[in-house]
C-alpha cells in the first residue's frame, strides 16, 4: 500500500474521505490522520502590541482562520516558542477556537516543544519527560483545547535518551492529550534513533507520522538534515517543509532587486541572497515558467513541492487572506511532466 497518497474511497463505499471544502487531504505517513495538503503556518501570528515580534495581529489572524476553514485549509501549524517565546501564536489560535468550538474537530492542530519555555531553569527546556509533560500542559491551556492533534519535537536533544522522550509522548497519546507524533529539524541519524527506541521498547506504540525540516526548491535540504527526505520516503513518513518560500525569495517579491527595500524580509534581515547573480537567474526562469503556465511563482513552487515523492503536505505562512487564497489554490494545480522536468533541471 502507498501510504503517502490520498485515499480514493472509504471501505470501498465510494465515500470521499480525502477532501474537505474542495481541498485535497492526504494521510500523514502510515497514520490514519488526514490533513489538508496545503496547511497554514502561524509563525508570525501573535500580539504585536505587546512587543512579541509578531507581524499578524489577532484581528487579521481571525480573518485568515475564518477563510482558511472555508477553503479547507485546516492543517494549522504553530509552536510554543514562536514570537520570542511568548506563546502568543498558540494563544491567538486558542482564542479563535474558543469562539468557534463547533469547528475544533475540523482543525488538525500541530504545535511544537523543545526550547526554553514557561520558566527559567534547565528543566524548562529539552526533551526530558519533565519538560515534555509540562510543555504540553501549558500549550493545551494556551490553545484552549483538550488535545493536540500532532505534537512535534521542535529540535533534537542529544542529552536525553530517545527512549525517555518517546515514552513520554506515548503516555500523552494514551492519555488522549496528544493524538499523533512528529519531529522537526531532525537529522536522519536521530530519526533512526527514535525509530530504534520505539522498536526496542515493546510497550511503545507511538511512531513518527511526519518530519518537518527546512527545505526549499533552490537549496534542497539543509546540510545537517540531508538524507532525511529519502529516509521518510523509504519508511512511510510524511516529509513537510518549513519555509517553502525561502524567507520570501520564492514568492516573486524579489525578482526585481531594484524594487526591494525596507519592509522586505530578506532586506530587513540583511540577507543579500536575492542579489546573487546565480539566484537571480534561477528566479527569472521560475518566473517565466510560472507566467507561461498562467501562475504566480508562489503557486508554481507549492505545486512543484507537492509533486515531490514523500512531500505530502506544505505549510506556507500567510499574512493576509489574499496570500492564503493564493497558497490554497496550489492544491489543485497539476504541473505537466515538461514543467516538472524544467524546474527539476533548473534547481538540481
Amino acid at each position: 500500500m502507498d501510504y503517502l497518497t490520498p485515499n480514493k474511497s472509504f471501505f470501498g463505499m465510494g465515500f470521499d474521505s480525502d477532501a474537505f471544502n474542495g481541498m485535497p487531504y492526504r494521510r500523514l505517513g502510515k497514520s490514519g490522520l488526514q490533513a489538508s495538503i496545503v496547511g497554514l503556518g502561524t509563525w508570525k501570528y501573535g500580539l504585536p502590541e505587546t512587543g512579541d515580534g509578531s507581524r499578524v495581529d489577532e484581528e487579521t489572524a481571525f480573518e485568515i482562520f475564518d477563510r482558511a476553514w472555508e477553503l479547507g485549509v485546516t492543517f494549522w501549524d504553530t509552536a510554543n516558542r514562536y514570537n520570542e517565546s511568548s506563546g502568543n501564536s498558540e494563544r491567538v489560535i486558542g482564542r479563535w477556537l474558543a469562539q468557534n468550538p463547533e469547528l475544533r474537530r475540523d482543525i488538525v492542530l500541530a504545535t511544537k516543544l523543545r526550547g526554553l519555555m514557561d520558566g527559567k531553569t534547565p528543566n524548562h527546556a529539552g526533551l526530558s519527560r519533565q519538560n515534555i509533560m509540562d510543555a504540553v500542559y501549558a500549550s493545551l491551556e494556551r490553545l484552549q483545547t483538550d488535545h493536540i492533534d500532532l505534537l512535534y519535537f521542535h529540535n533534537i536533544d542529544e542529552h536525553v535518551d530517545p527512549e525517555e522522550s518517546i515514552a513520554a509522548v506515548d503516555d500523552l497519546v494514551r492519555g488522549d492529550m496528544v493524538r499523533y507524533f512528529a519531529v522537526s529539524n531532525c537529522p536522519t541519524a536521530m530519526l533512526k534513533a527514535f525509530e530504534d527506541a520505539r522498536r526496542s521498547e515493546g510497550s511503545i506504540r507511538t511512531r513518527i507520522a511526519a518530519v518537518q525540516n527546512g527545505y526549499n526548491i533552490l537549496h534542497g535540504e539543509r546540510l545537517r538534515e540531508r538524507g532525511a527526505m529519502d529516509y521518510c520516503v523509504k519508511n512511510g513518513i510524511s516529509y513537510i517543509a518549513w519555509s517553502p518560500f525561502a524567507q520570501g525569495l520564492l514568492t516573486g517579491r524579489y525578482n526585481d532587486p531594484t524594487k526591494v527595500g525596507r519592509g522586505d524580509r530578506l532586506y530587513d534581515q540583511h540577507n543579500d541572497e536575492y542579489l546573487d547573480p546565480g539566484v537571480t537567474v534561477k528566479l527569472a526562469v521560475l518566473e517565466k515558467i510560472a507566467r507561461d503556465a498562467g501562475l504566480k511563482m508562489a503557486q508554481l513552487v507549492l505545486a512543484y513541492m507537492l509533486a515531490q515523492p514523500g512531500m505530502t503536505h506544505v505549510i506556507p505562512g500567510a499574512s493576509s487572506v489574499a496570500q492564503l487564497e493564493q497558497n490554497a489554490s496550489a492544491a489543485k494545480i497539476s504541473l505537466s511532466e515538461e514543467q516538472l522536468t524544467a524546474i527539476r533541471e533548473l534547481v538540481k
